[in-house]
């Protein structure tokens, strides 16, 4: 996790860490809980959303972190943005990880 804002614990002991409870692998680490949540959303936003080939674990880890967001947060409203823990963050990239190692990390909102 490259910046300080985004080396954010989650402040559980390490049994109850959020990114180990059932819950976690559940709803957000499931590949068809993700698809679905990514026709959903697309749906929403009215795009056709085409992955190029490869880019499945690119468009799961987004998924994931969406759904992170609105499990913990709820609705954020447009450009309302969270840092997600980072042992959250590093469950979803080692399920879904680069190829590369090339992860995009927290993009704050603009002013």
């Amino acid at each position: 996790i490259p910046t300080d804002l985004e080396k954010k614990c989650c402040q559980q002991p390490p049994q109850t860490c959020i990114s180990t409870v059932p819950h976690m692998e559940e709803f957000i680490l499931q590949n068809g809980v993700l698809r679905l949540a990514r026709t959903l959303w697309n749906e929403f936003r009215a795009v056709y959303d085409d992955p190029d080939p490869g880019e499945d674990n690119r468009q799961f880890r987004h998924a994931a972190y969406r759904q992170f967001v609105a499990w913990q947060h709820g609705k954020l409203g447009g450009g309302r943005r969270v840092v997600i823990p980072s042992c959250v963050v590093w469950r979803i990239r080692g399920k879904f990880p680069d190829p590369n190692g090339n992860y995009t990390g927290f993009i704050p909102r603009r002013l």
